[in-house]
């Protein structure tokens, strides 16, 4: 069984996008295994400090070495982990080759960023692998973090119901996925293309593969390129 530990600063904010769907089915059949660490529990002060003011001066405050010392730590001693994955803007973005190499990977530790950030120690001494979702800023790395998990667990066997389903997804050869409909055929004159109708697999097949390019090249040529 898969683990993804993630270490928080706010893990009340990662409930949710677990609890329901496709990552619940994924901890009800036990395929993988999410735990939440708040940090506050690995600080040895009084007062649970987490964060604290940047050396040299600026506005905004840095989640603290000790604390995700204690914390990567404690996990490393409990298991083996593949990557210690850091959830920050300023990283490599995420993409679908990434997330097919994490999901048969082994166990992943994910830190999710705070503030103004983590210690630079921590990146550069304990961190294997630095993401982002895009060119943007958010509160936390919680939201990232949960994406970066959705992505990785739906493409574990057993998890989706039709095993291929992932296989054809956006993103895997380098193509956007083509068009899809279902029923009714026909609805207030808005019609399924014929082929889709035809029960001729080879037709549909070749009708898909040329919308996936179409669609590629006029909303993401850059794929093309590759």
């Amino acid at each position: 069984m898969k683990k993804i530990e993630i270490i928080s600063a706010t893990p009340e904010l990662l409930k949710s996008p677990f609890s329901g769907s496709i990552m619940k089915r994924a901890v009800d059949k036990k395929i993988v295994q999410i735990n939440f660490h708040d940090l506050k529990n690995y600080s040895l002060s009084k007062k649970k400090q987490i964060d604290d003011y940047q050396f040299g001066g600026g506005s905004g405050m840095v989640l603290m070495i000790e604390p995700m010392f204690n914390c990567i730590n404690f996990l490393k001693k409990q298991d083996k982990y593949s990557e210690v994955i850091y959830m920050t803007p300023d990283a490599p973005i995420l993409n679908q080759k990434m997330s097919n190499k994490l999901s048969i990977s082994g166990n992943l530790i994910i830190i999710c960023g705070h503030y103004k950030g983590i210690d630079q120690r921590i990146r550069d001494n304990f961190v294997t692998m630095e993401i982002s979702i895009g060119d943007y800023v958010l509160s936390g790395g919680e939201l990232p973090a949960a994406v970066l998990c959705d992505s990785i667990v739906r493409l574990i066997p057993g998890v989706l119901n039709d095993e291929t389903s992932a296989l054809t997804d956006s993103f895997q050869d380098n193509i956007l996925a083509p068009p899809v409909y279902t029923r009714p055929s026909s609805f207030n004159e808005l019609d399924v293309p014929d082929v889709l109708l035809s029960g001729d697999l080879k037709k549909i097949e070749n009708w898909r593969e040329k919308k996936s390019f179409e669609k590629t090249k006029k909303i993401r040529p850059d794929l093309l390129n590759k």
